[in-house]
């Protein structure tokens, strides 16, 4: 598995490749085997991949909170739910999101402050394990460039599929 430092860089190498893979499933690929190759693969690699050894999702994405989840996040930290708003969250377009990057809960070793209450959006990341992958491979691809197991997926659905970028004349 590649490094997570170098996750990016790795991806940048295959990024147009990755885009033609894309549009390669989008008109190919049988959607329930695909929902079922993602599952085996986010089964199989995250087994036993340790995400506190990485964590570039909490240092590249805004987590995002359901509106129950910040009055148990508030609670959690022994602050009002306004408190909390105040300090951490910004509004958008009816989305509650962490106001800073990376996490602010993010802790030295890789773990999380507020484990114990961690958003949904936190837990469920890269959602490779969801039904409908082949409509959301965009996200999956920008998720390649930041999660070591993503850029692994794809590396080896490109390799099931048989896939291989034409080179341009």
């Amino acid at each position: 598995m590649i490094e997570p430092a170098k996750v990016y860089e790795a991806f940048s190498r295959v990024e147009e490749e990755n885009y033609a893979f894309r549009a390669y499933l989008k008109n190919y690929a049988d959607e329930d085997k695909l929902d079922k190759q993602f599952l085996e693969l986010h089964n199989e690699l995250f087994s036993d991949y340790d995400c506190n050894k990485c964590r570039n999702c909490c240092k590249e994405y805004s987590a995002s909170f359901e509106e129950h989840e910040l009055r148990a996040v508030s609670a959690f930290l022994k602050m009002t739910e306004k408190e909390f708003r105040d300090k951490y969250i910004k509004e958008d377009l009816g989305e509650y999101l962490l106001n800073v990057k990376p996490c602010c809960f993010l802790k030295e070793d890789g773990g999380c402050e507020i484990e114990a209450c961690r958003p949904k959006s936190c837990r469920d990341y890269p959602f490779t394990n969801r039904p409908e992958r082949l409509f959301s491979l965009l996200s999956i691809l920008t998720s390649a460039s930041i999660c070591p197991v993503v850029f692994e997926m794809l590396e080896r659905l490109k390799k099931e599929y048989g896939f291989r970028k034409r080179k341009r004349r």
